[in-house]
């Protein structure tokens, strides 16, 4: 099948590279001539494990094209993929310009009938004006359909070849069809391809990654009491997580989530919900207790150093706003070094693949380590934002040896209280003893 990817971000490029990988032929259209003339060159724009290797595979073999012409990269397309950004406003309502731009644009073009689907995370009600700006200027026949992704980074690829499930919102018999025959490949093993109406399917989207963000906010307010009491997150989540009802995941307790979906998915939740004059008071909560547990660790630093910290270096692990990914898009990180440098701190960070992107957004106002163990030079304590494997299992000899203090302040939960006390280290985490 010939299929059209409007957007090489992050859902595009996996998306375009996954459906190739499956003998597709896909083109990948975007405005970024730059970009474009980059991956034809095969240079891969995004980090992402096991993406590179279906990426140059399927451009070798003629399966994944690129271009800035949107009319080439339609041209005989049977599906025309929506994968462009949809940004919070000033209000936290998604940014829908780039889609229905896009969508007006192809109006003009299309000549025979195509299923438009919108990959991108949008609000209930995008189809019906995705449907309008195509009919604008478009005679051809057309169904608008909701696709929703679900890929967590650092595992995209997994997820995509391998989904638990597919969304499909249409009530097309024409585009079931056609998105049946899509991803019969990619649901061989039985999982489910559920078909629904295009708002349920819109909706879907928000109420997974809304649940999944009070799932680990609740884990976050469970951390607190467990300080004040002297209990235990790691046994407790161990204790909810067996039950079935519950589960195993996203009950880590951390400094917060960021990353492109769950900030701006449930500011646009929230907001959608104020247009039909409801109060979603479960999401505002979430929202205004992850941006308080962003700075947790800045505010145990100033009880310990004081709340001038001029004169005091921070060595931070992690920068990204989670493992597996070069994305820092509402990284707790940035958060904590902005109130650092606010209050006087320096700052010297290390991450395995963000600091690119880190750098380009900060420039020089931190220092950017070669290593994990550079990065501690002369450091009054040790910061850990990212649970990248590497920093599981350091060499806690060569941190002390770095260090001024021996002194870590873990966002992650990564180490052993017990090896923390044998190793003389003052060591405070979230929702656990502090070990001093």
């Amino acid at each position: 099948m010939k299929i059209a990817v409007i957007g090489t971000g992050y859902v595009g490029l996996v998306s375009g590279t996954c459906f190739a990988e499956t003998g597709n032929d896909v083109t990948c259209v975007d405005i970024d001539i730059n970009k474009v003339n980059r991956l034809k060159r095969g240079e891969i724009t995004i980090f992402e494990p096991g993406l590179e290797k279906y990426f140059l595979r399927n451009l070798k073999d003629c399966r994944l094209h690129f271009t800035a012409d949107l009319a080439e990269g339609i041209k005989n397309a049977a599906i025309i993929m929506l994968a462009l950004p949809t940004p919070p406003g000033a209000n936290g309502a998604a940014d829908l310009r780039a889609v229905l731009q896009v969508a007006e644009d192809l109006g003009k073009l299309i000549k025979e009938y195509k299923v438009i689907v919108n990959k991108s995370t949008v609000p209930v009600g995008t189809a019906d004006k995705v449907h309008a700006a195509i009919s604008k200027n478009c005679k051809a026949e057309f169904d608008v359909v909701s696709n929703p992704e679900f890929l967590r980074e650092g595992v995209a690829v997994e997820d995509f070849m391998k989904p638990d499930r597919v969304i499909i919102g249409t009530t097309s018999d024409k585009a079931k069809k056609l998105m049946g025959d899509l991803y019969a490949p990619f649901v061989r093993q039985g999982n489910p391809v559920i078909f629904m109406d295009v708002r349920s399917a819109e909706l879907t989207k928000y109420a997974a990654n809304a649940f999944l963000a009070t799932k680990i906010t609740f884990m976050n307010e469970i951390a607190q009491l467990c300080e004040r009491y002297g209990a235990d997150v790691d046994m407790i989540r161990k204790g909810i997580g067996s039950d079935g009802r519950i589960g195993k995941r996203f009950l880590f307790p951390g400094i917060g989530y960021g990353g492109s979906c769950f900030p701006k998915d449930v500011k646009a939740l929230i907001q959608s919900s104020g247009e039909v004059n409801y109060d979603f008071k479960i999401l505002n909560a979430v929202m205004q207790v992850n941006e308080k547990q962003k700075l947790l660790l800045v505010s145990r630093i100033k009880n310990k150093f004081g709340k001038d910290l001029k004169g005091k270096r921070f060595a931070l692990w992690g920068l990204a706003f989670k493992p597996n990914t070069d994305d820092i898009r509402e990284a707790p990180a940035l958060d904590m070094i902005d109130e650092l440098l606010k209050s006087g701190a320096a700052v010297t960070a290390f991450d395995p693949e963000a600091m690119k992107n880190v750098k380009a957004k900060l420039g020089d106002v931190i220092i950017y380590a070669e290593n994990q163990y550079d990065c501690l030079k002369g450091a009054d304590a040790l910061i850990i934002a990212t649970e990248w494997n590497e920093f599981r299992t350091p060499d806690f000899s060569r941190i002390a040896a770095n260090m001024k203090n021996k002194i870590i302040f873990d966002g992650r939960n990564l180490f052993d209280l017990s090896e923390m006390r044998e190793q003389g280290f003052h060591y405070e985490s979230i929702g656990r003893a502090i070990v001093n």
